[in-house]
């Protein structure tokens, strides 16, 4: 029997195309280290690198990635601080950028921290041959003329396709007259995305006009936008017609009110209809989707009421037959849901994402006319919808078993978690992403309204409607549940592991004992978020149905609330020791930068945050985690997110951790806890950001300067890495 030949046998183009689908960091990195040939190829073949280290450390920049096309150099230590100026860098400047352009020659697609407009200045000298370019400051502008963060980049990359301004903090009267002044470089332009979440007004109708203008063979275009009348230069019917006339060749559109950027949670208990109606009526909608026959992804959060909408989606279905992906928020009558025949959204039969946000009148036949009619759906999100209950997003989730994979529930006034966690059991064995909110306690649901289901039609498989009558919804689930038990039974739909029940669940989550789903785990979960208000506890998480996940790999949790005025909590801990039983759990984003406090001293019988992040991080030890992104809950009042000394003890214990990134500040000698030689030997990366608006100028809350990142740095790169 002749022996295998090794890999190392294979022929060289063989072994480039294998290496070059690698995409893990850390995979490449261990098969760099099998032999020469293969340290060779596998830096030949990577195309795209993150920079991280000190920028004063110039002999550790690598010189062995030239073929790196995409570089990252926004995350180089100290974090936000100008590295390229010549003015505030601690580094020769000039030297850096030397080391940078003969270590990276072919870069044509970058991110980089810019804090002044001199840093663009030199990386665009760097590399002419810029395609593409990220920009990223959460500090605040600095004073200069209109468009100096921009028109040098203008200036010398005349290739420039791509420009990303979604972390960059600016001036929306920055970019129309730099578009205007280098007009060959504005219509190379293909993907514009200005999405900055801190902007407080966004890009007026005008603005929008020029730029639209001026960018004509724009294919993606990221807008945040104000379409509240009250203001002036709110983005209306004249701005939405005019990105269809000038800029026809459109395959994506995200416009996006500023208001909806800032992640604030609505109030559970309205009625889903704001005071103000925005100045977009059905006529200009149908004119705009006429006028971009080749959209695929299409998004339009107004934050104000568009009523009616039903018969412009009918259109947005027929003239836009590429269309897979839609997000729409304060929309209203997307279906009329009345008899059998299809309406409205429920046209758009191609569609495989849908977010359906602030709908006031989304009711139950709603969802399942949406079910019936975008049967291809993979994701689905609803938001702040009050009329929809357990029964329509069950029916929904049955129908759409075959594809339905990433689901996202929130602000429901009828959807607590375990009513939400109830409502997917038909494709809990399906879900790979899942977002639900921590609310334990249901609210007075609300039941079908019977009488909207006279005359209700239920599609079969192959899209036959088969007619029935009746006032009781119960009966056309039986019905519903009678036809597929008899696919299973003749074998005609080749996947029977769900079959529905007349019950819904006991009082654990869990069923009805019947032996079809009851036993069935969450076995193909990857992705977990949970949001939860301040105060309330998570150990109530496993208890609603979610307590089987073999391969759940990742948790995201935001905890948001107000806590001034609250009462220290009765438990000790948060609850994250109840995320020990899943096996598979190794990262993790706790997100309390929306939890609101004192940083100082707090009033009598009140915590201050310090105690308050002993309370969120209690039990973290507990944990398998390899990688942690954490913001630390803030003090408005004196713009503060620090890590505490609770915290950083409590950080220091998870002897897992390989990777944590604060977003936040932090006193030094709290982070010294961390590379304590008695605890976590496997902590490799550990950087403080402070990426939110407006970051510090100058770090005087914790004094965590230049020199102190660096001290940190060197005692943690000082010790041994196991690995």
């Amino acid at each position: 029997m002749t022996a295998a030949a090794p890999i190392n046998d294979l022929p060289e183009a063989i072994l480039t195309t294998i290496i070059a689908l690698l995409s893990d960091t850390r995979t490449r990195n261990a098969v760099a280290l099998v032999s020469r040939k293969f340290r060779i190829l596998e830096r030949a073949t990577r195309t795209s690198l993150t920079l991280r280290g000190n920028a004063r450390d110039l002999h550790l920049i690598p010189t062995c990635f030239s073929s790196v096309s995409d570089l990252d150099l926004s995350l180089l230590s100290p974090w936000g601080h100008a590295l390229l100026s010549p003015s505030a860098s601690s580094t020769d400047p000039a030297l850096l950028a030397h080391r940078l352009r003969l270590a990276f020659p072919s870069v044509t697609s970058l991110t980089v921290y810019s804090r002044s407009s001199s840093t663009v200045e030199i990386v665009s000298s760097l590399w002419p041959r810029l395609r593409r370019v990220k920009l990223v400051r959460w500090h605040q502008r600095p004073q200069s003329n209109l468009g100096a963060d921009f028109d040098p980049l203008f200036q010398q990359c005349h290739a420039l396709s791509d420009l990303d301004l979604s972390e960059f903090y600016y001036w929306t009267e920055d970019l129309p007259p730099v578009l205007e002044a280098h007009p060959n470089v504005a219509r190379s332009l293909t993907k514009l995305n200005l999405l900055t979440a801190s902007f407080t007004e966004g890009f007026r109708a005008t603005e929008i006009r020029s730029i639209t203008v001026a960018c004509p063979k724009l294919q993606q275009l990221f807008v945040a936008c104000m379409f509240d009348p009250r203001y002036m230069g709110f983005v209306g019917e004249e701005a939405l017609l005019s990105i269809s006339s000038n800029c026809r060749e459109l395959r994506v559109v995200h416009l996006i009110d500023t208001s909806s950027l800032a992640n604030a949670r609505g109030d559970p208990n309205d009625d889903g209809f704001t005071s103000e109606d925005a100045q977009i009526g059905r006529a200009a909608l149908v004119d705009f989707f006429s006028g971009l026959p080749l959209l695929e992804e299409l998004v339009l959060d107004v934050c104000k009421n568009v009523r009616d909408s039903g018969l412009a989606l009918e259109v947005l279905a027929s003239k836009c037959p590429r269309l897979r992906g839609l997000k729409l928020g304060q929309f209203h009558g997307l279906c009329s849901a009345i008899g059998s025949r299809l309406d409205g959204i429920a046209l758009c039969h191609g569609l495989e994402s849908l977010s359906i946000k602030n709908c006031g009148d989304l009711t139950d036949m709603g969802l399942i006319e949406i079910a019936r009619g975008c049967c291809k759906l993979a994701k689905f999100e609803v938001y702040g919808c009050k009329k929809i209950t357990v029964k329509g997003l069950r029916t929904l989730a049955s129908l759409l078993r075959k594809t339905l994979v990433d689901v996202s529930i929130s602000c429901c006034k009828n959807l607590d978690a375990a009513a939400s966690v109830r409502a997917l059991e038909p494709i809990r064995d399906r879900v790979q992403r899942l977002h639900i909110d921590c609310v334990w306690q249901r609210e007075n649901p609300q039941d079908f309204d019977l009488n909207q289901v006279n005359n209700y039609d239920v599609g079969d498989d192959d899209g036959v409607a088969v007619s029935r009558n009746g006032n009781d919804y119960m009966s056309w689930c039986d019905e519903f549940e009678q036809r597929i038990s008899k696919k299973c039974k003749y074998g005609s739909d080749g996947d029977c592991s769900y079959m529905p029940t007349n019950g819904y669940a006991n009082g654990n989550g869990h069923g009805n004992g019947n032996g079809f789903w009851g036993d069935e785990t969450w076995e193909r979960l990857r992705y977990l978020s949970l949001w939860i208000e301040v105060g309330d506890l998570l150990t109530s998480l496993p208890e609603v149905g979610l307590d089987d996940c073999p391969n759940l790999e990742e948790v995201q949790i935001r905890v948001e609330g107000d806590c001034r005025g609250r009462h220290k909590p009765t438990q000790r801990e948060f609850g994250l020791s109840c995320l020990a039983r899943y096996p598979q759990l190794s990262k993790m984003k706790l997100d309390c930068g929306d939890t609101v406090g004192f940083a100082l001293t707090a009033p009598p019988g009140q915590m201050d945050l310090s105690l308050w992040e002993r309370f969120f991080l209690s039990g973290i030890g507990n944990l398998s985690l390899s990688e942690l992104d954490y913001w630390p809950p803030q003090d408005r009042d004196v713009n503060q997110r620090s890590l505490w000394l609770p915290a950083a003890g409590l950080l220091a214990e998870c002897i897992t951790l390989r990777k944590l990134f604060i977003h936040g500040t932090a006193h030094e000698h709290f982070m010294m806890f961390l590379v304590r030689p008695d605890l976590n030997l496997s902590l490799r990366d550990v950087q403080l950001r402070e990426d939110y608006y407006p970051a510090p100028e100058n770090e005087m809350s914790t004094e965590m300067r230049v020199d102190s990142c660096c001290r940190f740095e060197d005692a943690l790169n000082r010790r041994p890495i196991l690995d």
